[in-house]
């Protein structure tokens, strides 16, 4: 008789990150994956920011459990939005595989901890088509709930600019998929509600200048655009990590009003070598607590490094997970993505099934891997 296939499990423990993060993956994704034979272990309060009780996922299938933080760490495959920090990854047993927003090429040491921990991981923020665009991403949510804080913020460093008088001056760093969003957002003066109170008041419109990689690596240009720029939104995709794009020097070259836009949220990182600093040096970096920082806050000196030049300091609007602004409908935009993926995923019997000639999703997956980026990094090193 023919041994039968080892029933695969699935871990979904909670983030315990700030208060503001109320994010977990919503019933539905679960149920998904017990449709399809797999045990489903939800850590106990998975939901509740939202609103939701254990009950709304044990309901969905007796497949799915609820469980403690460490058994929802000891399984197969563990999938969690935000990545776990360094300390809870000796949870995860040897051979699983954590689906995470791990961000390889910015946390070096994530890399070398799970590779010393046998862990193989697959990167949501690495899953992308042939052509590099994400698959799993929510870029018109990061664009608008920070291009909105931003304009919240300029309301009250210069309210005077949303009567009647000049444009709003907004210049966006970037052209990708985020920077397309933030263009949009900041017409809108980040939210259509503000735009009609502007508009029947009389007030301006908003005027945006979009730049390139060649015009952001221009500083005698960039010098003459910041001096005239009220909102400075960053949706830059640095190929190098260890430099700003804008030091702090320019940043002093802002009026005292401008708010500063960060839509990157990349961290200072200084105790590795290379070292990751932020794209626009020294401002502060938000999450879902405090996601707004002004001059004067005493919060500002918390998150910059003594060593990061930090003297001129604009308003900042500045969050780790902007989609987190809106939870639910974050989660669900999230799960409709990942459903086919898991689907490729379980076909394939785990990531070492996966082939890079494989179909569509099966090779942006293979790409996602932690072996993958490895070995595309080890290889770009010795060129």
């Amino acid at each position: 008789m023919a041994a039968s296939t080892p029933t695969v499990t699935f871990g979904f423990p909670r983030m315990h990150k700030e208060a503001g993060e109320r994010r977990d993956f919503l019933p539905d994704l679960a149920a998904f994956l017990a449709e399809r034979g797999c045990e489903v272990f939800v850590e106990k309060g998975i939901g509740s920011g939202m609103g939701l009780s254990d009950e709304d996922y044990a309901s969905r299938s007796k497949r799915i459990h609820v469980v403690d933080n460490a058994a929802a760490f000891a399984q197969d495959f563990v999938l969690t939005l935000r990545c776990p920090e360094l300390d809870e990854f000796p949870k995860l047993k040897a051979g699983a595989t954590l689906i995470s927003m791990i961000h390889f090429p910015t946390r070096p040491r994530r890399i070398r901890r799970l590779l010393g921990l046998g862990v193989d991981a697959i990167g949501l923020d690495t899953i992308a088509d042939d052509e590099g665009r994400r698959l799993v991403e929510n870029m018109k949510a990061v664009a608008w709930n920070g291009v909105e804080a931003a304009f919240d913020a300029l309301e009250k460093t210069a309210p005077e600019l949303f009567q009647r008088g000049r444009p709003v001056r907004a210049t966006v760093m970037g052209a990708g998929q985020v920077g397309k969003h933030a263009v949009e957002a900041a017409t809108k003066h980040g939210n259509l509600e503000r735009a009609r109170r502007v508009t029947k008041h009389g007030g301006p419109g908003v005027e945006v200048t979009v730049l390139g990689r060649a015009l952001t690596g221009d500083r005698a240009y960039l010098a003459e655009r910041l001096k005239k720029t009220d909102v400075l939104v960053d949706a830059t995709q640095r190929a190098d990590p260890t430099t700003p794009l804008i030091d702090n020097d320019a940043v002093g070259l802002l009026p005292k009003h401008a708010v500063v836009c960060d839509l990157v949220v990349d961290p200072y990182i200084l105790s590795v070598t290379p070292r990751t600093v932020r794209s626009i040096e020294g401002i502060p970096q938000g999450n879902l607590n405090q996601y707004v920082f002004l001059p004067e806050d005493p919060k500002w000196d918390d998150t910059v490094p003594k060593e990061v030049p930090s003297t001129h300091r604009r308003a900042a609007a500045t969050c780790y997970s902007w989609p987190g602004v809106h939870p639910k409908e974050c989660m669900a935009h999230y799960g409709r993505q990942l459903r086919p993926m898991l689907e490729v995923l379980l076909n394939r019997g785990g990531t070492k099934g996966l082939r890079a000639d494989g179909e569509y999703l099966e090779r942006a997956l293979h790409r996602a891997t932690l072996g993958a980026w490895s070995q595309h990094a080890a290889t770009a090193e010795n060129e």
